[in-house]
């Protein structure tokens, strides 16, 4: 049986300072790291250096690269509707717009933690067929993010779809 955690949250962070006040901040389980990263996500389309500096907290001792920060930039430029479809309540037919507080659910399964010290988790997307993943790792009592694959390409947005 999976486990199934579900995080609320009455607004997103836009600053590291806001990011370390939530109490999903202590990345104590890989669960609130995940959640964290969509919710970081979401704040590229208002300042994209600010998010990658707390991308980099969750990061902790390992920052993003180069080659990391380029692959945000051309996964959201223009498609920010993508890391919003991680929130319940959004889908295609609303643009991908959630509604308040912003939720967002990760899961695990058998073989998400196959190697020592990490762990595999996943989240749905409103606007795709497949949960995506997020790998996190664990470091002391806290867990970073190691890499995530939530920025593939997904339905579009009824605004942009000329078929809806």
């Amino acid at each position: 049986m999976p486990n199934t955690y579900t995080f609320s949250f009455s607004s997103l962070p836009k600053t590291v300072d806001e990011l370390r006040s939530v109490p999903e901040a202590s990345l104590s389980t890989p669960f609130m790291t995940a959640a964290l990263t969509v919710a970081v996500l979401c704040n590229y389309e208002n300042d994209p250096q600010e998010t990658f500096n707390m991308l980099n907290f969750l990061k902790g001792p390992q920052p993003l690269s180069p080659f990391e920060q380029q692959f945000i930039r051309d996964r959201l430029r223009g498609k920010m509707y993508v890391a919003r479809s991680y929130f319940a309540g959004t889908g295609p037919q609303n643009n991908y717009e959630p509604s308040l507080p912003y939720t967002v659910t990760v899961f695990d399964n058998p073989y998400s933690y196959q190697n020592e010290g990490y762990a595999t988790l996943y989240i749905r997307s409103s606007g795709a067929d497949t949960e995506r993943q997020v790998k996190l790792r664990r470091k002391g009592n806290q867990w970073f993010l190691w890499e995530n694959f939530l920025l593939p390409d997904i339905r579009l947005p009824a605004e942009l779809d000329p078929w809806a």
